[in-house]
This record gives C-alpha cells, sequence and structure tokens, in this order.
C-alpha cells in the first residue's frame, strides 16, 4: 500500500464519481433531493485535489483524511454517511491490511453507518450494497476482484423492488419503489473502482 497505489484508488474512485455523476443524479431525482451525482462528484473532485497531502500518510490515516473531506464537502445525508464510511475504515484498518482486515473494517464501518443514518439493511440504502460486499469478504473467496463488482451491482439492482424507510426517498413511501437507491449505486460504483485499482 504505498503512495502510488494510494493515488491511483483516489484517481479511480473520483473518475468513477464524475463519469457517472448524471446518472446518480438522474437516481436521485426519481426518489431524492436530485444532488447526489453532483455532490459526490464535489466531495471526490476535492480528495483529488488534496491528493498529494492524503497519499503521504499511511492508510488509516489517509482513510480518515478522505472521510473528513468528505463530511466537509460533498453536503446532504450522503456526505456524513460516506465520511462516516471512510473514518470507520480508518480507525480499524492497519497499514498493510490483509482480505481479513478489510472484512473486520468493512464490518466496523457498517455498524458504524447504521448508527450515524439510524438505519437498517433492506431499508433502501448504501447498506443494503455494503453487507453483501462485507459478506463476501468475510468469506474470503477467491477471484474477489472479479466478484466484489458483482455482488456490488447486484445487490444495488435489488433495492429498486424496495420501499425507502430512511432518508429523503422515505417521503415518497409507496412510490419510492421501482427505483434504484442513489446511494446504494454510488456504493457499488466505488467497490468496482477500488477492485479494479486493487485486482483483490
Amino acid at each position: 500500500m504505498d503512495d502510488a497505489l494510494k493515488r491511483r484508488l483516489i484517481e479511480a474512485m473520483t473518475a468513477t464519481v464524475v463519469a457517472y455523476a448524471d446518472e446518480l443524479t438522474a437516481l436521485d431525482q426519481a426518489i431524492g433531493d436530485g444532488d447526489h451525482g453532483l455532490n459526490m462528484k464535489r466531495g471526490f473532485e476535492a480528495v483529488l485535489a488534496d491528493a498529494d497531502t492524503i497519499v503521504a500518510k499511511p492508510l488509516p490515516e489517509a482513510l480518515k483524511a478522505i472521510g473528513t473531506t468528505l463530511v466537509m464537502k460533498v453536503g446532504g445525508a450522503s456526505g456524513p454517511l460516506y465520511g462516516t464510511l471512510f473514518m470507520s475504515l480508518g480507525k480499524a484498518l492497519p497499514a498493510e491490511p490483509t482480505i481479513a482486515d478489510l472484512a473486520r473494517a468493512l464490518g466496523a464501518a457498517i455498524e458504524a453507518v447504521k448508527a450515524r443514518g439510524k438505519s437498517e439493511l433492506g431499508q433502501k440504502t448504501m447498506l443494503d450494497v455494503l453487507a453483501p460486499v462485507q459478506a463476501a469478504l468475510a468469506a474470503g473467496e477467491t477471484d474477489l476482484g472479479m466478484r466484489l463488482p458483482r455482488v456490488a451491482n447486484d445487490a444495488a439492482a435489488a433495492t429498486a423492488p424496495l420501499k425507502a424507510i430512511r432518508g429523503r426517498a422515505s417521503f415518497l413511501g409507496e412510490r419510492s419503489i421501482g427505483h434504484v437507491d442513489p446511494g446504494a449505486h454510488s456504493s457499488a460504483l466505488l467497490v468496482g473502482a477500488i477492485c479494479g485499482v486493487l485486482g483483490a
């Protein structure tokens, strides 16, 4: 986990969010405030702008710095939730993590996101992607670099038939059914970007 690898991860996450910003916004226009894509783009562009400082830190501190930036720049509900995710990963991960370390840290981060968002699995949120990804990591199966993006994408798609219980989408009640959750989709996109760099 050298500086070059950390930079590639930041660049890949940012490029993915920027490329899909309009799609994320369209999803959010259907069931939310319509700003998820723009907010995520702004947040990750701020992370990229500070990449020199971030990559020079050990991985745990780098993750905390990413989380702090996202809290400050993303705004809305996503800023605190994604910020909590990255900061919690930073608290739980060693500088040179194994797959088992990643599984444990993501489990801890999921609990932190649950607490921050006062939400649970099955409520049409990013948790519905993060939990299956964590389960696949914990199972320690082979070919994770190929499997995790599929797990994440399938889990994001599976939020469409759910009724939103948390977040702005919950105000729509039954009308939230039939739409993929924007936070779930952005989580799946980030999983894909990270796996593309790590080839886990």
